[in-house]
């Protein structure tokens, strides 16, 4: 049974991340980092390069454990969750857009989306189903056996957001989604969020691009030295 609505999907108090320098010193990327995400909500996070923006999300999205500080996953204290049992909770509930797309090249949009099921137990009729609706909801239903190699930029962000959303994820994260894209990409990209938020997904997204087109209704939070703030505003 899925938590009640007004159950947050994240609650951090006081994460802290360090990480250890090349020159063997501890340096703290994350200070204290306080954030309530709702269920359905729609958060931007702002900041510089080198801000800790990536990292961040990674410990939103459970890929790193804070050293700090106390964090609920849908109401679930993952603070001290060991690796195993943090993977699990990872393959079910958080879908992630990365930077870098982390498509495999040689392989077909359609076999790119279905990796998403690779841990998973699903029967493979449910599986092709499911990825072939999630590739027509992006707008790539005729591009499925096209080459991850032969995409667009465009095209390969729009697979890496179907493979993040096939098994319906609690929380969608992206990290800097529009960053190599031209404007007209990215204006669809966003317009694709903009949707899928409306439809009851909850999103995090992190840029290092103040000017990102989001809904006016959006959270606007900006990372600096470590802490999160409201972006003020313009």
């Amino acid at each position: 049974m899925p938590p009640p609505a007004d159950i947050p999907v994240l609650r951090m108090e006081g994460v802290r991340k360090r990480f250890r320098a090349a020159d063997g010193r501890d340096v703290e990327i994350l200070r204290g980092i306080d954030l309530t995400l709702p269920r359905g909500a729609y958060a931007v996070v702002t900041g510089p390069s080198g801000s800790g923006k990536t990292t961040f999300l990674m410990v939103a999205g459970l890929l790193l454990p804070p050293d700090a500080g106390t964090f609920r996953f849908d109401g679930r204290d993952v603070t001290a969750l060991p690796d195993r049992a943090r993977t699990d909770l990872r393959k079910t509930a958080v879908g992630t857009v990365f930077q870098k797309f982390c498509l495999i090249p040689g392989r077909s949009a359609l076999a790119n989306v279905e990796l998403r099921f690779r841990y998973l137990s699903d029967p493979p009729a449910d599986i092709r189903a499911r990825s072939l609706a999630a590739l027509d909801r992006v707008g790539l239903a005729d591009k499925t056996r096209q080459p991850a190699r032969l995409l667009s930029a465009g095209e390969m962000q729009r697979v890496a957001i179907a493979r993040a959303i096939v098994h319906p994820p609690t929380l969608l994260l992206a990290d800097e989604p529009t960053g190599n894209l031209d404007p007209a990409s990215a204006a669809r990209i966003m317009d694709l969020f903009a949707a899928l938020n409306r439809a009851g997904t909850t999103l995090l997204l992190v840029t290092h691009h103040p000017a990102w087109t989001a809904p006016a209704s959006a959270l606007r939070l900006t990372l600096a030295n470590g802490l999160l703030s409201p972006t003020p505003t313009l």
